[in-house]
């Protein structure tokens, strides 16, 4: 069956795309322990009667996921009203392709950007703690985050959590998310700071691959979809970007992001995949 694109409730998407904040997530997040980030917990047959899952290799085209909906608008005709990043890329593709491992709690998992292995000794060079630090760890030169710039098309001015993409008169708004992956480096690299808007992001990246899927997360695996539905628009290629500049938003910026998110199983079932047209 067809599911609906956002519950009424604003509660429910506060956890919307793996991102989380305040009290609305502390009861979806304990029920998180106990199992694995990849879902090896419980060996469940693939959940049945959702939509489209993510995230997705990229680089293949097919799936034959039967629910379909209409692609939300283009980032420009829509409002930014999240940014936050994920540690290790939660999609694939032929350029991040290196598997980090199963990890915890879909921290240590994911895939790195291909280029990280080919970094200067300038570019890797570090002294000290990392950035970014959360009770997971933190980030340092040669690690790849994967940052999603969320858009609704509510009329909002954004914010902490996803919570901040609907509003009292806009509960059900369509979602895109625009998605760029990128390499931490000591030297050179792009200013996170100027790349605060879907406009800004890098043109030598590749052409976006966009699909239809679903939020993403560690609370989710193939056993347990997400039944919201999302546009995504996913860049092919890894770009660098400067770690200093990740470190400074972390300590300061209007969505109140302060660390990286986990990663959901990359999703492989042709039956939870929409195709790539």
């Amino acid at each position: 069956m067809q599911m609906t694109r956002l519950r009424e409730s604003c509660v429910g998407l506060v956890v919307v795309l793996g991102l989380a904040s305040g009290s609305a997530f502390a009861s979806e997040h304990a029920s998180e322990h106990g199992h694995d980030a990849h879902g090896h917990a419980a060996a469940a047959p693939a959940c049945t009667g959702f939509g489209p899952q993510t995230p997705r290799d990229i680089d293949s085209k097919s799936g034959d996921n039967k629910v379909t909906f209409k692609a939300a608008p283009a980032a420009s005709e829509m409002h930014l009203c999240n940014i936050h990043f994920h540690e290790g890329a939660e999609h694939k593709s032929k350029d991040f392709s290196i598997y980090t491992g199963e990890g915890h709690e879909g921290y240590g998992s994911g895939y790195q950007c291909n280029l990280s292995k080919k970094l200067s000794k300038a570019e890797k060079a570090w002294s000290g703690d990392g950035v970014c630090k959360s009770a997971h760890g933190d980030l340092k030169p040669g690690d790849t985050i994967e940052v999603h710039y969320v858009h609704t098309t509510c009329d909002v001015p954004g914010g902490k959590g996803l919570g901040s993409c609907v509003s009292a008169k806009c509960a059900n708004p369509e979602l895109r998310v625009e998605t760029q992956v990128y390499t931490l480096v000591a030297e050179g690299g792009l200013d996170f700071n100027q790349i605060q808007s879907a406009s800004a992001l890098p043109t030598d990246t590749g052409k976006p691959v966009e699909f239809t899927g679903s939020t993403t997360g560690p609370k989710y695996n193939e056993s347990a979809c997400s039944e919201y539905q999302v546009t995504w628009s996913v860049r092919p290629q890894c770009a660098k970007v400067n770690i200093k500049t990740v470190g400074e938003w972390c300590k300061g910026n209007k969505y109140e992001e302060d660390h990286a998110h986990g990663v959901r199983q990359l999703v492989k079932s042709p039956a939870l995949l929409s195709e790539i047209k």
